[in-house]
């Protein structure tokens, strides 16, 4: 058997690592999926992703036709543009997905999540919460003499940056919905 022969400036490493690494590029996506509304629906979808090891980001879930008996599940996940194609081909096999769309790719979309962040403060912490929840746009729904809940909308940047403004304000705690999307302009 002959040895190999390897140019002058190459690695002498496994070719596993010689592969470029630009080519497994993680995108993030989200897919929005109709689906018929019974029983187990939602079970066998999320199956789908933890059974192959898919990383979830933002799932949320509601009826969308009563009459039809349909529902909307809106999916942000990660992943190679590979695997990221075969999730949709696996969620448009599924009988009871009747249609997917991946609206990172069809297009302008809107996408937007809801947020309640708890925050304890007194003196000038509260006053500096108060101010940068006006500046953020996010709204007073309950109040206390030692703390505020704040409900924002927005983008899942806008809240995580407020969340960030608000940690040494004294954040206790967080509850975010999750990610709807819609496409815009025509159908």
């Amino acid at each position: 058997m002959s040895p190999l022969k390897i140019k002058k400036g190459t690695s002498r490493k496994s070719a596993y690592d010689l592969k470029d690494p630009h080519a497994d590029v993680i995108e993030r996506h989200t897919l929005a999926c109709i689906v018929t509304n019974e029983a187990g629906v939602l079970a066998r979808v999320i199956g789908l992703f933890s059974g192959r090891g898919y990383n979830i980001e933002s799932l949320t879930v509601a009826e969308i036709d009563h009459e039809g008996h349909r529902s909307r599940i809106t999916v942000v996940t990660t992943g190679t543009p590979e695997v990221i194609q075969q999730i949709k081909a696996q969620l448009g096999r599924m009988i009871p997905v009747h249609d997917v769309h991946d609206l990172t790719e069809e297009g302008p979309a809107v996408e937007r999540e809801l947020a309640l962040f708890k925050v304890a403060g007194k003196g000038d912490k509260r006053i500096e919460a108060i101010r940068l929840a006006e500046i953020f746009r996010a709204n007073v729904v309950d109040s206390t003499l030692e703390s505020f809940i704040f409900e924002m909308t927005g983008t899942s940047e806008k809240i995580d940056a407020f969340a960030d403004l608000m940690r040494p304000l004294g954040l206790v705690e967080v509850a975010r919905t999750g990610v709807a999307a819609l496409s815009r302009g025509e159908v």
